[in-house]
């Protein structure tokens, strides 16, 4: 069982799935609800997750569209009869899974299409759990961040492939622009806290700071 991280009251969970090792990560708050980003893959060992961590999963947050990104979407938004929420500027790429993870021979459940949109500062509640999405295109067009408690000191953000430990997402995918990745990540994650968590979407967490003083994509 993957123990969660303790971010104050929130308690975040990273689970790698599928060959490309995506993370997808669970998020909930004291009262026990939460939401679930990015399932890419291996859809059981993510329900079987959420069950045993006894979260209420109250919807499918999509950072992006990328096929590894959603790759379990499908039959995990099926069992937890939760809806999927994506930026529209990313709704070509999802619609593009399976031909996407075909040049790759992987297998793919293209998923149906998304419930609601994604739009900048949107809020998401659950429980006593919120999260804030702001638009970081770069990656993907319409790549979004979460944050949650970054005004208390001991925050954290779901970064999907904006930002990794030492690394910043690759800009060479249809759609992607280094410079806007390279403003976004400054406009919207370099000026958080130093103790901000990241959960990114590969890779291991880091934070702010660390990513601030070492990452040389950042100097």
């Amino acid at each position: 069982m993957i123990q969660p991280v303790q971010h104050g009251p929130v308690r975040v969970w990273s689970l790698p799935t599928g060959p490309l090792q995506e993370n997808a990560v669970l998020v909930a708050g004291a009262q026990g609800e939460g939401f679930l980003f990015d399932p890419g893959d291996d859809a059981d060992r993510i329900l079987a997750l959420v069950r045993v961590a006894g979260v209420t999963v109250r919807g499918i947050l999509l950072t992006h569209a990328h096929f590894d990104h959603i790759g379990a979407v499908q039959p995990v938004r099926e069992a937890l009869r939760v809806p999927v929420y994506l930026h529209p500027a990313d709704l070509p790429i999802y619609r593009m899974g399976a031909a996407s993870a075909g040049r790759w021979n992987l297998p793919f459940i293209q998923p149906d299409a998304p419930d609601h949109e994604i739009t900048q500062n949107q809020t998401f509640a659950a429980g006593d759990l919120t999260l804030t999405a702001r638009e970081l295109p770069g990656h993907a067009p319409g790549h979004v961040v979460f944050l949650a408690g970054t005004d208390s000191g001991d925050g954290m953000v779901v970064a999907g492939d904006t930002l990794f430990q030492g690394g910043i997402g690759r800009t060479d995918l249809p759609g992607g622009s280094h410079p806007e990745l390279m403003a976004g990540i400054t406009r919207e994650l370099l000026t958080l806290p130093d103790a901000t968590a990241v959960y990114s979407g590969h890779g291991g967490a880091t934070t702010i700071g660390a990513e601030r003083r070492g990452n040389p994509f950042l100097r």
